[in-house]
């Protein structure tokens, strides 16, 4: 015989679960016991959203569900954030709520609430554990759910009188490894005639495509084929750093340099893309193709009604792909003559030191000093913007942004994940003062979990990407300011160390020192965000009107050839 709770956490080891994040409570003290004796690491944080950010972002980087746990109530509503984090970023999740006895009322409605129902909307699967023999195949589907396409979070409620009841102990299963489907002969030959009709064939790299899994057939295609890309934010080092055929990142909707581009293509070849995510860009329909390629079929919208699909493991798919095409593809794009000036115009004067710095020089010094594998995890505010347009990714989940719920307060979770998960990698969060506070708290739990971790706080003592919001429509400057507190002593009230930039030049050196010397640092640097304006308002406003996306083929030897 076992105890629901010896169960359950059984059966999570079945499943290959090494950590569990979460805060417990006086309703999961059964399960506390459970993981007391097991192969399970624990990590306590010290909020219940910080958890469930850790274990999205287990989903993200390694595909596995991961696993976080909260009480009930306020432990559990705490998670709905991340959530809807995780359910529109399509991270497999398994989270674990404690809740009072459903058999007795000792407490009568003390804490009650309908987490089931709360987060029905905002997951997968959402349920309570109401049979103790239930709760082995109730938490195996629970994994099967998780990471079925499209993937997501799942919610489990296990009541505290069924975590002590007992049963006779389950079966051990062996795992169910689904597999993924992959596309017809003839939807491979129809999707390769779309392409061959191409002139301006422009492939686009999405949020799905940012998988580990998917990296080979995706990196194959672009440099067998020799075909232009750009990416979405969330496809960001996909491509695993095919510099040649880079033509930049959509971090706008439109009136970039790059949109010029993306409206001169005559097919958009979309690969992994998510309506989810802010549009990267928006469709010409009168004389542009899209043709979509991923795990499962596209969600039409307005911005985004594909020609032809190819549905399956992209992987699989690109490979079968690039056999049919090599070698019949016309020579390379004419719009790879324009990427050289496209990055020119989109790099600005970065290399110019001002004090405080502007945005695209701190993007730079990052770049400088983090290696080709190194993880950056941003926050989210105005300077995500800008790292999504100007700082080059060179490996898959090597920059984790959220631009989906686009939350404020992941960037510290997200980050602590990566650097528990990749030990001898260089991790850093970049978070602005208002995201940072936000889950500051668990500053201790990447101090007790001994990680090696740097934080870059953009300073600039307000909310940052609303403020130009404001600015930019027009309205008052209201609303929008704080103060801080020292940040330096703030981290060494925590145990860690904190620095504060006095000049631009010295960005990139303290935050290699602070790598260099191990554990967990803040590097705070102010920031002169003047550039928002004249720079994503009125330099791009003057640019639309004098685009070179009308009459590309008579322009395009005014751009230099930047193909070898």
């Amino acid at each position: 015989m076992m105890i629901g709770s010896d169960i359950l956490v059984a059966t999570l080891e079945e499943m290959g679960v090494e950590y569990i994040f979460g805060v417990p409570g006086e309703e999961t003290l059964d399960l506390l016991e459970s993981l007391r004796k097991s192969s399970i690491a624990l990590i306590l944080t010290r909020h219940e959203q910080t958890a469930a950010f850790m274990a999205a972002t287990w989903g993200r980087l390694t595909g596995k569900p991961g696993v976080c746990l909260a009480t009930c109530g306020p432990g559990a509503l705490n998670m709905t954030t991340a959530a809807a984090y995780a359910h529109l970023g399509a991270m497999p999740m398994i989270m674990i709520t404690g809740q009072k006895s459903i058999f007795s009322s000792p407490q009568a409605g003390f804490q009650v609430t309908d987490v089931v129902g709360t987060f029905r909307p905002i997951t997968k699967f959402s349920c309570t554990i109401s049979a103790v023999c239930d709760i082995s195949s109730l938490t195996r589907n629970a994994f099967q759910l998780a990471t079925n396409e499209r993937r997501g979070p799942v919610l489990l409620e296990l009541p505290e009188d069924v975590a002590s009841a007992e049963c006779e102990t389950p079966p051990l299963l062996s795992r169910t490894n689904t597999g993924t489907m992959v596309a017809s002969p003839a939807d491979l030959e129809r999707v390769s005639a779309l392409i061959l009709s191409a002139k301006r064939p422009l492939v686009m790299l999405g949020a799905a495509a940012n998988r580990p899994e998917a990296y080979e057939g995706i990196h194959t295609f672009i440099q067998k084929l020799e075909l232009p890309f750009f990416t979405t934010q969330m496809g960001m080092g996909a491509d695993g750093g095919l510099d040649d055929y880079f033509l930049g990142t959509a971090a706008l909707s439109r009136n970039d340099y790059l949109h010029d581009l993306i409206a001169s293509a005559d097919l958009i070849i979309s690969i992994g893309h998510d309506t989810v995510e802010k549009p990267p860009f928006i469709p010409q329909p009168a004389n542009q193709r899209i043709l979509h390629i991923g795990y499962i079929k596209p969600c039409v919208a307005t911005v985004y009604n594909p020609d032809e699909e190819l549905i399956g493991d992209i992987s699989f798919n690109l490979h079968a792909l690039t056999r049919l095409l090599h070698g019949r593809m016309e020579q390379t794009s004419t719009l790879l003559h324009a990427r050289n000036v496209i990055h020119d115009r989109t790099g600005g004067n970065s290399e110019k030191e001002t004090w405080p710095p502007a945005p695209r020089q701190i993007v730079r010094a990052v770049r400088n000093i983090m290696p080709d594998d190194g993880i950056v995890a941003l926050d989210n505010g105005m300077y995500k913007l800008w790292f999504a347009r100007n700082y080059r990714a060179m490996a898959p989940n090597t920059l984790l942004l959220d631009n989906m719920l686009a939350t404020m307060g992941a960037g510290l979770p997200s980050a602590m994940t990566a650097a528990l998960l990749y030990p001898n990698r260089r991790v850093l969060a970049v978070c602005g003062d208002g995201g940072f506070m936000m889950n500051s708290q668990d500053l201790e739990t990447a101090v007790r979990l001994m990680l090696n971790l740097v934080v870059l706080i953009i300073d600039d003592g307000a909310y940052g990407m609303i403020r130009w919001k404001q600015e930019a429509e027009g309205y008052a400057d209201f609303g929008m300011t704080f103060s801080n507190p020292d940040f330096v002593q703030y981290a060494r009230a925590y145990g860690a160390s904190g620095y504060r930039v006095q000049a631009s030049d010295d960005i990139a050196n303290i935050i290699d020192s602070a790598f260099n010397a191990g554990g967990v640092h803040l590097v705070i640097v102010p920031i002169d965000y003047s550039e928002n304006m004249t720079v994503l308002v009125e330099e791009l406003s003057i640019r639309e009107t004098h685009s070179f996306s009308e009459n590309f083929e008579h322009k395009k030897n005014d751009f230099p050839e930047s193909h070898p």
